[in-house]
């Protein structure tokens, strides 16, 4: 696979030198890099395009912010590409009308969005599966005893985080890892924004922590904490399923709140980040957070 990409900034930097560094170096045909001071909005961003593009079967636009990702259709239909990833790493960045437009203007091209780009996974792309079978929604396999003795990444962040954290895990008892997870992550330090994302209700950065915190969850098979429904409280018929529409989870694609066949709510403890955000949206006061063992 042939990836092209289009880059700015450390963020940018970060990404392309991670994916370089484990394996995908020679996939890499070319690059352009964009200055980080660029106006968020611009007027003529054809005057931005790469005048020489080689043939290529992806296109990543890395740490772009504003109108200049309004290049990513046009450079991907000059390089023969179809199809393209387009991170959001905060809302200043990325704002919902300017994802409308990018996608209204490339209905020949498949362009996904994956906020953060930890989330990334497979979307029934043949290019974009390539590129998430070794970049995105990080997963681990840990090998533990009490204690973690052994942790390899099956699939990392592209940023490279989930190789960092996943070094500072070994030894760990294993109740400990997935709070250390996330404070690691910061530690790497994440690039993604501390501001709250309107359409998420939730910041970048605690997004990024929630996959790596699935991540370790899933390989030890159990999570330590997760937001809980008490069934005898939880009464949809008095609620207009608030847990449901602002779980941040949720809002990025995830199954992380459900109703199950008798129209009970569910909240999955794999991928709940315990945020809060549900708690303080239920109106009848029916979800808790809950410390424990919960078996996935």
């Amino acid at each position: 696979m042939r990836i092209y990409i289009l880059s700015s900034g450390k963020y940018g930097s970060r990404v392309t030198n991670n994916l370089a560094e484990h394996g995908m170096a020679s996939n890499i045909v070319g690059m352009e890099e964009f200055p980080q001071d660029l106006p968020l909005f611009i007027d003529e961003f054809q005057e931005y395009i790469p005048q020489s593009l080689p043939p290529a079967d992806l296109i990543l636009a890395v740490g772009l912010s504003g109108d200049i990702n309004m290049i990513v259709p046009e450079v991907t239909r000059r390089t023969g590409a179809k199809s393209a990833i387009i991170p959001i790493y905060g809302p200043e960045q990325m704002p919902p009308g300017l994802q409308q437009e990018i996608t209204e203007s490339a209905p020949d091209i498949r362009i996904v969005f994956p906020k953060p780009f930890c989330s990334l996974e497979a979307v029934g792309d043949a290019p974009i599966d390539e590129f998430a079978s070794h970049f995105g929604k990080p997963v681990l396999y840990i090998k533990s005893d009490k204690f973690i003795k052994k942790v390899e990444v099956l699939r990392g962040a592209p940023c490279g985080s989930t190789n960092y954290i996943a070094r500072g895990l070994w030894s760990m008892p294993e109740e400990e890892a997935e709070i250390q997870a996330t404070q690691k992550l910061h530690n790497y330090p994440c690039n993604a924004s501390t501001d709250t994302d309107p359409s998420v209700g939730d910041t970048s950065m605690h997004l990024a922590s929630y996959q790596i915190k699935e991540a370790v969850k899933r390989a030890l098979g159990f999570a330590t904490k997760s937001a809980v429904v008490d069934p005898e409280i939880c009464n949809l018929n008095k609620c207009q399923e608030e847990c449901v529409k602002n779980c941040p989870q949720v809002l990025i694609g995830l199954d992380t709140i459900t109703l199950d066949e008798d129209g009970q709510v569910v909240i999955d403890p794999a991928t709940c980040g315990y945020c809060e955000i549900c708690i303080k949206e239920c109106p009848l006061n029916a979800i808790n957070i809950e410390n424990g063992r919960f078996e996935l």
